[in-house]
Order: structure tokens, then sequence, then C-alpha cells
């Protein structure tokens, strides 16, 4: 009998050991699988009903802007063009700082000057991405984000390119024999031509440093469009990823639109900078309004603002200043009636405010997403590469006191009876120093960057080069701040290559301003708007889709920014203007196709068919639409319900 329990004792042992190791085995093998979890539901509730694929209401929230389907892109030369020769006056290295689009904007600026000065460019070097930060050894500064090798190839008729100086003048580089200059991004082509020029001629070397997002005024005069062309070309065509942020970018598209659903790529424009510059501080709260007006303070003292340190944030609100939020995104997508299953990308590498500004937006859309829930660990640390393990900084050690100093301290407490001594002091955790905002409960001065903080930051440009590809890529385009006047910035640079190469897809451009007045004669009502206030906000946001607000963004953006809106220099019509003025259309419409050349015939053979395809296809699925109406009693609009057909939603909830 006793032998039959040990017997039994024995194999229930086993068979729990054994239990064991399959749960840890299967722990380990599925964990950069979790992720995963969130695309499986995203793609089984998400299954698109087929007959209103390319339906009206399909077309109605996806579908291109008519009005702008005669633009193509078209950055070729126009005119007399040579090519880049090797015998020249010299050459030009560049050291750029900044984020994303500050460094594609340096880089498109660094071109056009060298193609300007007749120079060779010698691969500029991204500081954020310089091995001194502890990036991955695989890299070097511009391939880390770039491809070195495309970029060469692609403007080989523009200029000449090298990967570094001959070793004879890198030599004298590091004597540092050269003379520098430190432009601003709005130099001017005289201060290249009577400054600089004159120095590289006679030093056969110059150095630029690069921190103000471009080397180079946006406007130039009609007699260099061409250089305005070679500047469409550099930024969307030789300035390609490197194949692995490529590869990873296009895998995150694919997972959008899994099941053949549209989605629509949203950038929060919330970043510290941009809000300490224009003065936006109160419309957050408790730490982040004072890491806001901490930066502002500092802008102020490096005199890039000149204004006071408190100003009225809400009216800075109201006058279009600030972002929108991304509850009143939110709102503004329900009232134009994209459903509440919507996939939703979150763009930005940096989001201020964190996850509690989202959660009113989440609430709206639950299919909102980001890279970290649409890629595994694994795939976005493949990217980054292996890089050195950073050593931890060492807890502060207590002040351990002696037998004789804390007898000395009793004894010069005082008379007897005394209180306790105070509790001795407990260490401070890990946790409770991490944290990028930690340093303002107790410092009044920001630190110094971390070796911690330079690696994210090289880290980020790639996470934004990920949001670049999937937001270039996106049915829908939503900014919630964009031409700022503060420079480049990443919506408009989305935005202007969107329009660069697919005029006619839907690209939102918001007039802020007058949001904000809507918003406020609707404060008590957000969630329960009356049909007159969807109704305006569906028609401004319609025209800001079309040429009417294209034409009033430019005005704003292109003096500061020309890869914003960088039409018509780098586009074609395959309609002429002088038709358009005849068949009696809009003033705004003759106003953008006044300046385009017209695509050559080519190209115009290549689109009719192209259309044509299309026309035919629209056609069948109409004709499939209406005959499944009518045998199955099916009604289109269910598919994508209007406002009124939305549940509400609450945001205490």
């Amino acid at each position: 009998m006793k032998s039959k329990i040990k017997w039994a004792a024995l194999g229930g042992f086993v068979l729990s050991f054994v239990s064991l190791l399959v749960h840890l085995f299967l722990a380990k093998s599925s964990s950069d699988l979790v992720q995963y979890t969130a695309i499986t539901l995203f793609t089984e509730e998400l299954t698109p009903t087929l007959p209103t694929r390319k339906g009206p209401g399909f077309r109605k929230l996806w579908g291109s802007v008519k009005s702008m389907e005669p633009l193509h892109p078209y950055p070729n030369p126009r005119s007399t063009y040579p090519v880049a020769v090797d015998q020249n006056n010299g050459f030009i290295y560049a050291k750029i700082s900044g984020g994303f689009e500050k460094i594609s904007n340096s880089i498109v600026d660094l071109v056009a000057i060298s193609r300007l000065l007749n120079a060779t460019l010698v691969i500029p070097e991204i500081q954020e991405s310089a091995r001194s930060k502890g990036i991955s050894s695989k890299f070097k500064s511009f391939s880390y984000l770039y491809n070195e090798d495309q970029f060469i190839a692609a403007l080989a008729n523009d200029v000449t390119i090298v990967k570094s100086l001959p070793p004879i003048l890198r030599e004298a580089r590091r004597r540092k024999e050269y003379q520098h200059f430190k432009p601003k991004s709005s130099a001017s082509l005289k201060f290249y031509t009577s400054e600089v020029l004159p120095r590289l001629k006679k030093g056969k070397v110059i150095g630029l440093i690069l921190t103000d997002g471009g080397c180079l005024q946006s406007i130039l005069p009609p007699s260099m469009a061409e250089y305005q062309r070679l500047r469409c070309r550099v930024a969307f065509h030789a300035l390609q990823f490197r194949p692995e942020i490529e590869a990873l970018g296009k895998l995150m598209v694919e997972r959008l639109r899994a099941s053949g659903q549209p989605y629509l790529s949203y950038h929060p424009g919330l970043k510290r900078d941009a809000l300490a510059y224009h003065g936006c501080a109160e419309i957050f709260q408790d730490v982040h309004t004072e890491l806001i007006q901490y930066r502002r303070a500092q802008m102020i003292k490096q005199g890039i603002i000149s204004e006071e340190l408190s100003v009225d944030s809400h009216a800075r609100k109201r006058n279009g200043s600030c972002p929108l939020m991304p509850e009143e995104v939110g709102l503004l997508l329900r009232a134009m009636g994209y459903p509440p299953r919507t996939r939703i990308y979150l763009a930005g590498s940096e989001t201020f405010g964190g996850q509690r500004v989202m959660i009113p937006l989440r609430a709206m859309y639950t299919n909102l997403v980001d890279r970290t829930s649409l890629c595994s660990k694994k795939e976005l640390a493949n990217l980054v590469g292996p890089e050195t393990p950073l050593t931890p900084d060492p807890d502060q050690p207590l002040t351990v006191k002696s037998a004789n100093q804390l007898k000395e301290e009793w004894d010069k407490a005082g008379p007897r009876p005394r209180p306790l001594p105070p509790p001795p002091g407990r260490p401070i955790y890990r946790h409770e120093k991490e944290g990028w905002y930690g340093w303002i409960a107790d410092k009044d001065m920001e630190p110094e960057p971390s070796p911690k903080d330079q690696r994210e930051q090289a880290h980020r440009l790639l996470w934004d080069a990920l949001d670049y590809i999937v937001s270039v890529d996106a049915e829908v385009f939503f900014p919630g701040f964009d031409n700022d006047g503060n420079g480049p910035d990443f919506a408009s640079l989305v935005m202007g290559h969107r329009l660069y190469e697919m005029a006619s897809a839907r690209t939102f451009r918001p007039d802020r301003k007058y949001l904000a007045e809507l918003f406020n004669n609707t404060i008590d009502h957000l969630y329960y708007p009356p049909r007159n206030w969807t109704v305006a906000v569906r028609e401004h946001l319609n025209k800001s889709l079309a040429e009417e607000g294209l034409l009033q963004g430019s005005d704003i953006s292109k003096t500061k920014f020309f890869l914003s809106n960088p039409i018509p220099e780098c586009s074609c019509s395959t309609v002429k203007a002088t038709d358009i003025v005849h068949s009696g259309k809009n003033n705004n419409l003759h106003l953008l196709f006044e300046g385009q050349d017209e695509c050559p015939k080519w190209m115009q053979q290549l689109k009719t068919q192209e259309t044509n395809a299309e026309e035919v296809d629209s056609q069948e699925d109409e004709t499939d639409l209406d005959g499944q109406s009518e045998s199955e009693g099916y009604n289109g609009t269910d598919a994508i319900p209007s406002l009124e057909q939305d549940e509400e939603m609450d945001p205490d909830d």
C-alpha cells in the first residue's frame, strides 16, 4: 500500500515538473508576440463590409479630392541643367543637430548650397546619432537613418557627394585649420556668394554647423526655380531611409490595412519646445505647466523669444497659436462621420502630457494605435541594432554617522523632555529618480542629458522615420499642429510630401483659430453638439482638403518652410489653367493651377489610362452594391454611421 502511495506521489511530482517546464517554455516563446494580441483583435473586430469598400459612404470619408487630381509630381529640370563635375571649388562638410524634421530640411538645404557654390558635399554628420551617444557600432551618423549609397547615386547629376574628406584634408580638419560658419535657416543667397564662396575658393574646405533646421531661405527668386526642384528631388527621392527602416515601416502599413481597411494618421504636435515658443503652458496642468514655463524662460534668455514669460495661454489658444488637443480632434472626427472603430495611427515620438491627454480620444476611438502596439519589442530592437549596455547610475548612499556624532547631536538637542529625534532619512529608490521631469521637484535647473537621454534622442529619429512612412502612406492625415512659424515641423513635412506625391489624398489643413471659435460657441455641449455646429465643422474641414485650405496654408508655411508646399515648382498639371478659367470653376482653383507647368504627354496618357481603370472599378463596385441592396435589403449607410448614429461617449467613463 505504501509503495503505491509513493509511486503516485512520484508520478504527481513528475507531472507537475513537466507542466512547469512547458509553461516556462510557452511563456518565453510567446513573450515577443504579446503585443500582437491587440493586432489580432484589431483585425477581427474590423472585418470590412465588402459591398461598401468603394461605395459612396466610403469615398466620402476616404476617397480622393477630385479638384486636386490633375496635380502630379514632376521635379525634373525644365531648362538647361549642367551635370555636376569633379573639378569644382572645394569641399563642404557639415554637422547637423535637431529633431527629425530639422535634420531632413538641413540636408536638403545643404545639397542646394553645394550646387550653388559648385562644391563637393561630404556626407553630413548627424550629431544626435553620433557614436559618442552610444548608438550601435553598425552605423555611422548619417547611415543610422538614411541610405548613403542611394543618396549619392540619386544626386549624381546634381552634386558630387563623397563619404569623407581625402586623407590629407581630413588631417587638416582635425587640426582645425578650416573656417566654420553657423548660418541661420533664413540665410540669403548673398551671404553664400559674398562671404562663404571666397573662403571656400581660398581654403578649398569649409565647415557648416546647422542647428536651426536649415541653412537657406525658403523662397528663392523665380530664376532659381531649378534649385527648388532640386530640393524636391533631395527630400522626396534621394533621402531614402535605410532598408531596415523602410521594411518595418511598410510592414506597419500592411498591418494597419489588414482585412482591407483604410486608416487615418494623426500627429498631435504636442512638443515641449513648440508649446513653450507659443506660450501654451496653461492648457496643461501641474508639472507640465512648470516644464513648459522653464523651457520658455530658456528661450527668452537665448533670444529666441522676445515676449514676456507669462502670457494668456487661453487667448493664444483662441488665436490659433496652440495645438488642437486630442479630445478636440476626436470630436472633429466624430463630426465628420468617422465611426468609432476607425483605425487611427498616433504618430510622433514625443507627445507632451503622455497618455493622460490621449484618454478622451481613446475613449471615442478605441482602435488608436502607435508603433509599440504594431511592432514587437524584438522588431524595434533589431531596428536599433546592438548597443553596449549603459552603466546604471548608482543610488545616492546615505551619510552614515558614527556613534560619537549621534551622541553629540543628542547632547546638543536641549533640556529634557525633548521630542523624539527625526526618523532616519530613507533611501531614494531608483523608480523615484527615473523620468525626464523628475528633476523639477527638487532642482531649479534642468540637468544635462544623461547617456540614457542621449541614446533615447537617437532612438526618436528612428521612431519618427517609422511614423513618417506610415503617415505619408495613410488614406487620411490629420495634423494637430502645423505651420507654426517656428521652422520645420513634422506635420508640415508630411503634408508637403503628401501634396507632392499624391495631391488628391485626403490631408486636412484645419484653421485652428476658426475651430477654436466653434468650440467656444458650444463649450457646454461638446459631446452633444447642435446640428448647425456639426454642419459648420464638416464644411470647414472639407474645404481644408481642397484648394481653399491649400492656398490659405501656403501663405503661412511656404515663407518659412518650402517643403511644406512644394507646388507649383515641383509639380505639373494634366489640365491647362486656361481650361479651368473657361470652365467657370471657382477662383481658388484658378489660382492653384495658374503657375503650373503642363505635364509631359507620356505622363498624361499614363494618368488617363489609370483614371479610366479606376472609373470602371468604381462602376462595378456601385453595381455590386445596388444588386446586394435589392437582394438583401442592404442599406449602405449602415457601414459608416453618421454623427447621429454614433454612440455617445462620456469623457468621465
